[in-house]
C-alpha cells in the first residue's frame, strides 16, 4: 500500500481555506426571492384563525403559505410520520413554523411576517420529563420499550443502583441551515445544507405532491452537521412549495436563533441503572431504565430510544440484561440525532456507575473493566455481532500512556484522573427506509485521456469523507488522489447513498468506492493487459470508448428477531478508551481539564491526520457537554440561551492537551480494514 495511512491533505482544503467553497447560503440565482417563517410564540396552543391578507397585499410579496397549503405529514423515520411543514390546528413548541412568506428581499419578507395575524388559544404545556410523566394520557408517549435478554441471572453477591440525569444540548454547527429551491419545466431542484440528500428527496416529493423523478436534491459544501442537518425541515419544504407557486427561485437561510429552535439535538435523559456482581468483579446482570424528553415530534427519537440500551453489551459482557425506556412528548423543540445519537447519555451513566462499583468492591476500576470486556468474534447478549475488537489494547495503551495507576487517588487535593470506555457502530445494518436497496453505491467513469471520475451520493460535512473516498479509489487504481474528479451528493448525478449519519460513510461508501475501482481496474486490464492502470487507462478508452463500473455495499443481515432489533447491529464496531486529568478549584468550583489521553480502535486509519482531527473534535464536543453546554428553556417555553453569546461552549482556550493513540485491529469487512471514527470517540470523554 502507498496511500493508506498517509497524512494526505483534504481534497477540499484549498477551496475552503481560500473562500472558494460554495455553501448553500452562498448560492444566488436571477430573480431569487427570500423566504421567512412566522414562528409560534407559544409552547402549546390551538390555532383559532390565521389572516394573511395584509401580508399578501404588501408590495414585494410574491406568495404566502399556511398549514392548509402543506397538509401532508412526513418524518425522518417510517414509524413517525408526525410533522407538517407548517402547523395546521395546533402549535406544540415555541418556534414551530406557522406561516411562510416569499418576497423580493429579507426586509420585505420580515415586514410581511409581522403583518400576519394569528389568533391562538394557549394550552397548558409540558416542559419537562416529570410534567410529561404526570400527563401521559393528555400529551402522550412516543415510544415504550421493554426488552429482556439472556438466561435467568445467577445470584449477585453485590448490587448497586444509581440515578442519573443528562441535560440536553445542541449541535452548534458553524453554518446555519439554508435551502434554495428552483422550479423549472415541471422539475424541482433543492440546494440544501443536508446530510441526507436522497432521503430529503423522498420526503420533499411526498410533502409537495411530486414523484421522486421530478425532484433533485443537491448538497453543496456543508459547514458542519453532527446530526443537526439530517431531518427534513420546514424551510426545505416551504422553499420548494413557494418556488412552485411563484415560478422563481426561493431561498431560506435561518438565523442562529432559528437554528436553536430547529434543534434535533441531544435528548435530556433520566436514567436508572442497577447491576449485580460477584465479589471478584464479574458482572452478573444489568437493568437499565430511562425516560427521554423527546420534544414535540418524532425525528430520530425511536432510534435514539433504542440506542439508549443497545450498545452497552458491546463493551461489557452482560449475562442477563433488562432494558426499559420511554420517549415522552414535551412542548419543546424536537430532539433527535446529535453525534452518537442516543448513546452518550447511557455511556455516561454506565461508566460512572462502574467506577462506583469498583470503589465498593475494592477493585481497581481498570481491572474491573478488563474482567468484563467483550472479545472479538463474539455475539452479545442482545444478538449484536462483534467482529474485530482492539478494546483490550485500547484500555492497556490509554492506561499506560496516561500514567493512570501512578496518579489515581495519588494526586494533590483538587486534582484527579478518570477513565472510561466507549463503543460505536460503523454504520447501521438496518437503513432509515424500508426496502432492499443497497446502503451505498459508487460509480466510476473513465473518460477521454484516461480521466477518472468517481460519483458517490455521500455528503462530506467536514469530516473528510471526500478525501477518504478518493484515497480508497486511488489506492486500488494505483494513481494519485488528485487524478480523480469527485462528484458527490447530487441525486440526479450520483448513485444512491443513505447520507452522513451513524458513522457509516468510510465503511459503507468506502467499500462501494473500493468495489467500483476494482471493477474498473479489471475492465481496463481486460482491454489492455499487462500494463499498470495509469498507463493503460487512456489506451483502453481509445479502443473501447468511455468505461464505467458500479460498486455497492450492503451490510450483513442482523441476527436479532425481536422488536427493536434493527437498532444496534453494525458490520463493525469501533472501541475507545479515554483518560482525563481534571483540576478543580475547591474554593471557586472552577473545573479545568488539563490533559486527555485517548486510544481508539480505528480498524485501520485511511488518513491518520484526519482520524486524529476527528478524535480531537470529539474531545472538544465531549468536554463541552460535560462542563457547560445545555439546551434549557424558560417556563414560557422560550430558549434561555439562543445565541453563540449565551450558549456556553468550549473555546480553544479551554481545550486541554490531547494525546492520541490509534489501535489498528484490521476489520475484515472494512475498506482496507478501516472502521469508524466520526462519533465513537465522543462517548468515553464525558464520563472520563
Amino acid at each position: 500500500m502507498t496511500l493508506i495511512g498517509e497524512n494526505l491533505p483534504k481534497v477540499d482544503s484549498l477551496a475552503k481555506a481560500t473562500g472558494r467553497a460554495r455553501y448553500a447560503g452562498d448560492l444566488s440565482f436571477p430573480r431569487m426571492l427570500r423566504g421567512r417563517l412566522l414562528r409560534s410564540p407559544y409552547p402549546r396552543a390551538r390555532i383559532v384563525a390565521i389572516d394573511v391578507s395584509k401580508a399578501r397585499a404588501l408590495k414585494g410579496v410574491a406568495a404566502v403559505l399556511t398549514g392548509s397549503d402543506l397538509p401532508v405529514r412526513y418524518g425522518m423515520l417510517p414509524v413517525t410520520q408526525d410533522e407538517t411543514a407548517l402547523a395546521i390546528d395546533e402549535v406544540r413548541y415555541v418556534g414551530e413554523p406557522v406561516a411562510a412568506v416569499a418576497a423580493i428581499d429579507e426586509e420585505t419578507a420580515e415586514r410581511a411576517i409581522a403583518l400576519i395575524d394569528v389568533s391562538y388559544e394557549p394550552l397548558d404545556p409540558a416542559l419537562a420529563i416529570e410534567q410529561a410523566l404526570d400527563r401521559v394520557g393528555e400529551i402522550g408517549i412516543q415510544r415504550m420499550v421493554s426488552l429482556e435478554f439472556g438466561a435467568d441471572p445467577s445470584p449477585a453477591e453485590h448490587r448497586r443502583e444509581d440515578l442519573f440525569f443528562y441535560e440536553g444540548n445542541t449541535h452548534l454547527a458553524l453554518e446555519e441551515h439554508s435551502a434554495t429551491a428552483l422550479w423549472r419545466k415541471g422539475r424541482l431542484t433543492l440546494y440544501a445544507s443536508t446530510q441526507t440528500p436522497f432521503h430529503l428527496r423522498t420526503i420533499l416529493a411526498k410533502a409537495v405532491g411530486l414523484s421522486e423523478e421530478h425532484v433533485r436534491v443537491v448538497a453543496p459544501a456543508i459547514g458542519g452537521g453532527f446530526g443537526g442537518k439530517l431531518d427534513p425541515f420546514s424551510h426545505d419544504v416551504c422553499a420548494a412549495k413557494l418556488a412552485m407557486a411563484t415560478g422563481r427561485p426561493v431561498q431560506f437561510t435561518l438565523s442562529r436563533e432559528e437554528v436553536f429552535y430547529c434543534h434535533r439535538g441531544r435528548h435530556p435523559s433520566l436514567m436508572r441503572l442497577e447491576t449485580g456482581w460477584t465479589r471478584s468483579g464479574k458482572l452478573v446482570d444489568m437493568r437499565f431504565q430511562c425516560a427521554l424528553d423527546g420534544g414535540a415530534y418524532g425525528s430520530f427519537g425511536v432510534v435514539c430510544t433504542y440506542y439508549h440500551g443497545a450498545l452497552q453489551p458491546t463493551t461489557y459482557d452482560v449475562p442477563h440484561y433488562i432494558f426499559q425506556a420511554a420517549r415522552l412528548t414535551t412542548n419543546k423543540p424536537p430532539c433527535g440525532p446529535k453525534r452518537g445519537h442516543g448513546t452518550p447519555q447511557p455511556r455516561f451513566a454506565l461508566e460512572v456507575h462502574i467506577d462506583k462499583v469498583a470503589e465498593e468492591l475494592g477493585i481497581d476500576p481498570i481491572e474491573l473493566r478488563l474482567k468484563n470486556l467483550v472479545g472479538p468474534d463474539s455475539v452479545t447478549v442482545n444478538q449484536l455481532r462483534v467482529t474485530s475488537s482492539g478494546l483490550r489494547r485500547c484500555v492497556e495503551v490509554a492506561a499506560e500512556a496516561s500514567g493512570f495507576h501512578r496518579k489515581h487517588r495519588k494526586l494533590p487535593e483538587g486534582r484527579g484522573i478518570g477513565f472510561a470506555l466507549g463503543a460505536y457502530l460503523s454504520g447501521a445494518a438496518v437503513p432509515i427506509y424500508w426496502g432492499d436497496k443497497p446502503h451505498s453505491q459508487a460509480r466510476m467513469h473513465l473518460g477521454s485521456g484516461g480521466r477518472v471520475t468517481l460519483y458517490c451520493g455521500a455528503t462530506d460535512i467536514g469530516q473528510g469523507s471526500d478525501t477518504v473516498l478518493t484515497t480508497v479509489a486511488a489506492e486500488v487504481l494505483g494513481i494519485d488522489p488528485s487524478d480523480i474528479r469527485l462528484v458527490t451528493a447530487d441525486t440526479d448525478l450520483t448513485p444512491l447513498d443513505l447520507g452522513s449519519y451513524s458513522s457509516r460513510v468510510t465503511y459503507m461508501a468506502g467499500n462501494a468506492a473500493r468495489e467500483a475501482a476494482q471493477k474498473l481496474k479489471a475492465l481496463v486490464a481486460e482491454i489492455v493487459p499487462g500494463r499498470p492502470f495509469r498507463q493503460a487507462a487512456a489506451l483502453a478508452v481509445r479502443r473501447r470508448g468511455s468505461l464505467e463500473a458500479l460498486g455497492s455495499y450492503t451490510p450483513p443481515p442482523k441476527l436479532g428477531r425481536y422488536k427493536g432489533s434493527g437498532v444496534g447491529p453494525s458490520p463493525a464496531y469501533s472501541f475507545s478508551a479515554c483518560s482525563a486529568e481534571v483540576e478543580c478549584d475547591t474554593a471557586t468550583g472552577l473545573v479545568r481539564v488539563s490533559k486527555v489521553t485517548f486510544a481508539h480502535d480505528i480498524g485501520r486509519a485511511i488518513n491518520r491526520k484526519a482520524v486524529e482531527g476527528q478524535i480531537e473534535g470529539a474531545v472538544h464536543m465531549g468536554l463541552g457537554e460535560a462542563l457547560m453546554e445545555e439546551q434549557v428553556f424558560h417556563p414560557s417555553g422560550t430558549h434561555r440561551k439562543p445565541s453563540l453569546l449565551d450558549y456556553k461552549f468550549l473555546s480553544p482556550l479551554e481545550m486541554p492537551e490531547v494525546e492520541i493513540h490509534l489501535i489498528e485491529s484490521m476489520d475484515p469487512g472494512g475498506p482496507f480494514g478501516a472502521k469508524e471514527v466520526g462519533q465513537g470517540p465522543l462517548l468515553p470523554v464525558i464520563p472520563a
